[in-house]
């Protein structure tokens, strides 16, 4: 039943070489749409703040397309632009430039920000049927380096009125192993004659991902575009995708790793994975089993997870796994053969060594890779064994298949080299599941050793420590990393990383800012808060840091280090951080970690090794979300009075008395074994430790004031709020919940398109299931530990299972009404047209989970709803939103609400904005 890719014969696709280009300004806070001056979307996107658009609206896709009209700009002399002409070549590639537009004069005053334009390009797909046509065809579409692209009807005018786009995402980072996508035609072709179809794609030019035009000589930016399409049978079945198998090396025989992924995509139809096996005699001892029964939505590529048994060496180069799988009454098995690297235990003291690749499953099931450099020599007998190094690659590298980022890491005498991946070359800048993937690297190299008997003086200390290191997007990540878990790092060295993102390309050229309620500014903004690592420095204050830059680094600019310090010295100016500047160097040279004073540093770190850094005149532990922070000197924060506001906690040791201040603070903890003193003083109020007997103490301020509390007695875990993006930190595979899967829906087409997006920008795998089979699980306690995002109108069963009003509710719930089910936001009806919501709610069976509503009031909110969902960083959208039409034309002042939920998923008037 495997069908082998290719182009459906019975179609041809051609793809015109001749394009329409119109260029706009780019940057929006934290809003921004595809091409909606033709309201060809009407509907608005929250993506990254690397690509932020804003063109006004002017027509709609009702009427013929004018490429002779201008619209008011900017960027162009006479203050209007229009549509020009390019040209793609045979491979599909397109280049795009606005050579008129004064670049130079523009950047002069608004700096990078001015290069980061908006592309809206057009051209034609022409669908050509042969005689034995019986079918509309399924479409691959692969763009590369363009954000979204739509295929337009060409319908009657009163047809097309009528008609809501599905936009699709591009691999705009042009990832690595990326697959095209299966696209569906949004009319059916002729049987008998050509059919012409407009598609529209969304261009934006950002520094990170095209470079700064200088660096080529010229001031005008250039946008690299390439798409291409074919088609593909629609018959039912399966494909085996190997650019998504998961296989680790083989040391001495014996799997580095127990996790092997193999990537499948259903070309049509539902398909279950049922059983796995490795055949014939020749694998004795090496078995391997499917970790869990897993299932293909139409479409959709999925990493199977296969988990391995091994009692004796493995000493083949390769591997054969026999699948079996499932579609309604069909049954189909594939034989997949894997590569095996072996390597030999004693090379791991050779200086030549190649890096070894290591797997495990991140998020309980989810098959993931990851790089490790050995050390040199074991770990004497009685000694502590040295922290490992964790190593954060730049975006947009590929550790796998690009060796210079290993090659740049030299290895260390008796210290492992942890290289994750961070789900993929761009993930989340290290942050929300990428973070949780780097520090889960750490568990599964101590997991790997511990296995193997003969690798145990090799093995990492428990609960080790890390020193941090990491360069441009990976050295923002060490900064980010370090001062969320401070007590997890021994040290860091972060080289070129950016402080923030609002600092790396300013909102200075916003276009919701001519229009926003500044209130509500604040409040989206609220989003930006838990990634911006100046805010957090003061957790640094005594960790030791090597902060390194290139002096000619074009790309980061060195104000970023120099500031990281300069704020990190004005929270304490005897903080243990050095700043190297190398002169002459750019953003990447080959040398930035091999020299001797990074070896220096190291060897100084490791000589310090088993003694805990203490506070030389206190400190000041800062949180903005304290699920996704760690303590600082044993010092936790666990609860904000106000979510979406900063916690500060001082202490300071007077005399053998500990004083604390508190700002914004519920809630926190402490160890006692690193804080002997018997008597607190915590805003000015005496708390007596004597009477506790665990080594964990938490301080809750409730109506009688500051009380203490055994921190045995405590069930709650840290609210998992504050912003959407928290929906991607997920403990599981994610489920999405849509009303049926058993025909076509708009529904169904978000969430098929949301979990290939998911799967290509950060490999986190979803589930697809159906309302009857969601309230089933639920009613069977078997929801599972992932997160679960709900794609819904407000009539969908299982929505209005878990938003039931309730007396005491104050946020969401939906009611029933004479015209039907409504969605209700603190007693007012949400009924407007075009009208998308999304809000987090807590997960119904885990606390450590959170699950995210999607709700639409029509097809066209459905696609507002599924536009907003924050896939990339840099996004400013919090808890909940409320979106309608008035936001395609003002951006972000159209948001009709916005908000951070309170203690509890409580209203939390403080940080809410309604209009």
């Amino acid at each position: 039943m495997t069908i082998p890719p290719g182009t459906d014969s019975a179609w041809r696709v051609e793809l015109s070489s001749k394009w329409d280009a119109r260029s706009q300004y780019m940057r929006e806070s934290s809003i921004s749409w595809p091409p909606h001056f033709l309201l060809i979307v009407r509907t608005l996107l929250f993506r990254s703040l690397w690509h932020l658009s804003l063109p006004e609206p002017s027509e709609t896709v009702a009427e013929p397309i004018d490429f002779e009209k201008s619209w008011p700009s900017s960027y162009a002399d006479g203050g209007q632009v229009s549509w020009s002409a390019a040209f793609s070549d045979a491979t599909g590639n397109i280049k795009v430039s606005f050579p008129d537009i004064r670049w130079d004069t523009l950047r002069a005053t608004e700096g990078w920000p001015a290069l980061q334009h908006h592309s809206v390009l057009h051209t034609t797909l022409t669908v050509h049927p042969s005689d034995n046509a019986s079918q509309a065809p399924q479409l691959l579409f692969d763009l590369k380096q363009g954000t979204f692209f739509t295929i337009v009807p060409r319908l009657p005018n009163s047809e097309l009125s009528d008609s809501v786009p599905e936009w699709y995402a591009g691999n705009v980072y042009n990832m690595e192993r990326s697959l095209p996508q299966a696209v569906q035609l949004p009319s059916p072709p002729s049987l008998s004659s050509p059919t012409v179809y407009d598609v529209y794609v969304s261009g934006d030019y950002e520094i990170r991902l095209f470079g700064d035009p200088r660096s080529g000589g010229s001031e005008c930016p250039v946008l690299d575009i390439t798409l291409s399409v074919q088609s593909e049978s629609p018959a039912i079945g399966f494909i085996r995708e190997p650019s998504h198998d998961i296989v680790c090396d083989f040391v001495d025989g014996f799997a580095f790793g127990d996790a092997l992924g193999v990537g499948l995509r259903s070309i049509s139809g539902w398909w279950t994975v049922t059983s796995a096996s490795i055949p014939g005699p020749s694998e004795r001892g090496l078995t391997v089993q499917l970790v869990k029964k897993l299932r293909l939505a139409p479409g959709q590529t999925r990493i199977f997870p296969l988990q391995i048994h091994q009692t004796a060496p493995f000493d083949s180069d390769t591997l054969g796994i026999q699948i079996d799988l499932m579609s309604g009454t069909v049954t189909a098995q594939v034989y997949i053969e894997f590569s095996i690297s072996q390597q030999s235990q004693t090379q791991w003291r050779q200086h030549a060594t190649p890096p070894i690749r290591a797997s495990y499953f991140f998020a309980q099931s989810m098959p993931t890779v990851f790089l490790v450099h050995s050390p040199f020599s074991p770990t004497p007998y009685g000694e502590t064994p040295k922290p490992p190094i964790l190593a954060t690659h730049g975006a947009g590298v590929d550790i796998i298949d690009q060796p210079f980022w290993a090659e740049a890491l030299p290895r260390q005498e008796r210290s492992w080299i942890i290289m994750p991946t961070g789900l993929t070359s761009w993930g989340l800048d290290w942050h929300g599941p990428s973070a949780q993937e780097a520090w889960a690297t750490v568990g599964a190299l101590g997991a790997i050793l511990e296995r193997n008997p003969a690798w145990h003086s090799w093995k990492l200390a428990d609960n080790t420590k890390v020193v941090l290191l990491g360069h441009s997007n990976g050295g923002q990540g060490t900064w980010y990393l370090a001062s969320r878990y401070p007590d997890r790092v021994v040290a860091a060295i972060p080289a070129a990383g950016y402080i923030k993102a609002q600092s790396y390309v300013p909102l200075t050229q916003s276009r919701s800012a001519h229009f926003i309620d500044p209130s509500l500014r604040a409040v989206l903004e609220t989003a930006f808060t838990p990634d911006d690592n100046d805010l957090f420095l003061s957790n640094l204050v005594d960790t030791p840091i090597l902060a390194i830059h290139g002096g000619d680094d074009t790309n980061v600019p060195t104000w970023h280090t120099r500031e990281a310090v300069s704020v990190l010295k004005t929270w304490n100016p005897d903080a243990n951080v050095t700043y190297h500047e190398d002169p002459g160097e750019s953003h990447w040279y080959p040398k930035v970690f091999a020299n001797d004073h990074v070896q220096k540093f190291l060897d100084s770190v490791f000589e310090l090794q088993g003694s805990e850094a203490s506070p030389t005149k206190g400190f000041t532990l800062t949180v903005s979300n304290p699920a996704e922070s760690g303590s600082l000197h044993g010092w936790r924060i666990t609860g904000l009075h106000i979510p979406g506001r900063i916690a500060r906690l001082t202490v300071q040791d007077e005399a053998g008395v500990i004083s604390i201040s508190s700002q914004n603070v519920k809630s926190f903890s402490l160890d006692r074994r690193r804080t002997p003193a018997p008597k607190l003083v915590v805003d000015g109020v005496d708390i007596l430790l004597t009477q506790l007997h665990g080594n964990i103490a938490r301080i809750e301020s409730g109506l009688n004031g500051w009380q203490v509390q055994e921190a045995a007695n405590l069930i709650n875990l840290p609210q998992k709020s504050g912003r959407l993006a928290t929906i991607l930190t997920t403990p599981g595979p994610l489920q999405i919940i849509v009303p049926n899967i058993t025909s076509q829906s708009r529904e169904l087409s978000i969430a098929q398109r949301l979990a290939y997006n998911l799967n290509l920008f950060h490999k986190l795998d979803t589930e697809i299931i159906s309302d009857a089979e969601a309230l089933q699980r639920l009613q069977d306690h078997n929801m599972g530990l992932g997160n679960i995002i709900v794609i819904s109108p407000a009539a969908g069963r299982f929505a209005r299972h878990c938003l039931k009003p309730v007396p005491a509710k104050t946020s969401f719930d939906i009611s029933d009404t004479p015209d039907g089910p409504v969605l209700r936001f603190r007693g007012q009806v949400l009924n407007e047209h075009s009208q998308g919501t999304l809000f987090l709610q807590p997960h119904p069976s885990n606390p450590s989970g959170v699950m995210l509503f999607m709700i639409g009031n029509d097809a066209e909110g459905l696609e507002r709803a599924a536009r907003l969902f924050p896939i990339r960083t840099g996004i400013s959208a919090p808890d909940w939103l409320v979106v309608g039409g008035m936001a395609d034309i003002f951006g972000a002042a159209g948001v009709q609400g916005a908000g951070v939920w309170g203690e509890g998923w409580s209203w939390n008037k403080a940080i809410s904005w309604h209009d």
